[in-house]
């Protein structure tokens, strides 16, 4: 029973983290051991570290998170709203990196 509970949590993983998030703040932050992913609405703190740990087999020394409102746009004069969006900001022990540019093995 213990095994299927893992294999649970393994599918998690890739549901926590949607996406690298790539902009010129975020690259600047990785001179820092600091890589920004899009993440579930609805992660946590440690889900965010385990996740990572597990993908990217890397130490997490903290995770910050940020929940980014979505912007009212208008299109064709009628307005709408962009979704909401949650970042987390995941710090590397020294010495680690991970590259966002290439895919996950």
């Amino acid at each position: 029973m213990a095994k299927k509970q893992k294999d649970a949590v393994d599918n998690r993983h890739y549901d926590v983290l949607v996406a690298p998030h790539i902009t010129e703040k975020s690259t600047l932050m990785s001179e820092n051991n600091a890589v920004v992913f899009k993440v579930a609405r609805d992660a946590t703190k440690p889900e965010i570290k385990a996740a990572v740990e597990a993908i990217f087999d890397v130490s997490v020394t903290g995770v910050n998170t940020i929940t980014q409102k979505g912007k009212t746009k208008r299109w064709k004069g009628k307005p709408y709203v962009r979704s909401d969006m949650k970042k987390a900001i995941v710090t590397l022990k020294d010495g680690q990196s991970i590259d966002v540019t290439q895919g996950v093995n």
